[in-house]
C-alpha cells in the first residue's frame, strides 16, 4: 500500500470536531484525503485538503444544506463516515421523553438523514465506502443505558438494511462497534469512581477506532469489511 493510499480521495465525516470522529478525520487526512469535518460546534472554514461545516446532523434541512453545498463544490464524496453521537446512563425512570428522543434524533436519525442524501449519490457513481460508528451497545446490553442501546440497536439495525440494499453496487458498508474509547464523552459518567466500569487508562483511545476506519475503507476493492468489533484488552462486564 502507498504511503498515501487516498490521495485524491474526498471524505465526509460527521461529529468530527472531538473524540473518535476527529480521530477519524486526521487518520483520513493523513492518509492523502480531503476531509470535509461536519459538527455542530465548527465554524465553517477551509484549509488545505480540509473543509469544515457547521451541521446539526438531526435537522434535516441542515444536513440538505450541508451535502448540497459539498456535492456542488467539491463533488461525491468517497468515503462516508457517520459518527456523531451522544451518550449517557440513566435508567428508564430516571430519563425523559425528551431525553430519549434527542438520544435517537442524534444517534440514529443523524445519521440515517446524512445516508438518504448521499447514498444514492454513491449508488449512481458505483462505488463508495459508507462508514457507521456503532458501539458494543450495539449487541450487547448495558443495564441503564435505555436510550443509548435503543439507538445504537436501531444503528445496527439500519447498516444491516442498507448492507443487503447496497450489495452489487460498487458501494461498500462497514459497521465499527467498539467498545468503551477514552473520549470527552465519558466525563460525565466519571467511571474511575463507579465499580464495575472500565477505567478510563484501559480503555481504548480514538485513535485505535480511526485505525480501524482507516483499514477497513483502504482495502482492494474486492474486499468488503462488513463488521468490525473493537474491545479493551483490560474490560470489565459494564462498559
Amino acid at each position: 500500500m502507498s504511503q498515501a493510499p487516498l490521495s485524491g480521495k474526498l471524505t465526509l465525516v460527521t461529529g468530527a470536531s472531538r473524540g473518535i470522529g476527529l480521530a477519524v478525520a486526521d487518520a483520513l487526512h493523513a492518509a492523502g484525503a480531503h476531509v470535509v469535518r461536519l459538527a455542530r460546534s465548527l465554524r465553517d472554514g477551509a484549509t488545505e485538503r480540509r473543509t469544515d461545516l457547521r451541521c446539526d446532523v438531526t435537522d434535516p434541512a441542515a444536513v440538505d444544506r450541508a451535502v448540497a453545498r459539498v456535492l456542488g463544490e467539491l463533488g461525491v464524496p468517497d468515503v462516508v463516515v457517520n459518527n456523531a453521537g451522544i451518550f449517557f446512563i440513566k435508567r428508564i425512570e430516571e430519563t425523559s421523553p425528551a431525553e430519549f428522543a434527542q438520544t435517537l434524533a442524534v444517534n440514529l436519525t443523524g445519521p440515517f438523514l446524512v445516508a438518504r442524501a448521499l447514498v444514492p449519490h454513491l449508488v449512481r457513481r458505483g462505488a463508495g465506502d459508507l462508514v457507521t460508528i456503532g458501539s458494543v451497545s450495539d449487541h450487547v446490553a448495558y443495564s441503564g443505558s435505555t436510550a443509548y442501546a435503543a439507538s445504537k440497536y436501531g444503528l445496527r439495525g439500519m447498516h444491516e438494511v442498507l448492507r443487503q440494499d447496497l450489495a452489487r453496487t460498487g458501494v461498500r458498508t462497514t459497521l465499527v462497534s467498539p467498545g468503551p474509547v477514552d473520549t470527552p464523552i465519558w466525563d460525565a459518567v466519571d467511571p474511575d469512581s463507579k465499580p464495575g466500569f472500565t477505567k478510563r487508562s484501559a480503555m481504548m483511545q480514538a485513535g485505535d477506532v480511526a485505525a480501524a476506519v482507516l483499514y477497513a475503507v483502504t482495502q482492494p476493492l474486492r474486499v468488503d469489511v462488513t463488521e468490525i468489533r473493537l474491545m479493551p484488552t483490560v474490560y470489565t462486564a459494564r462498559g
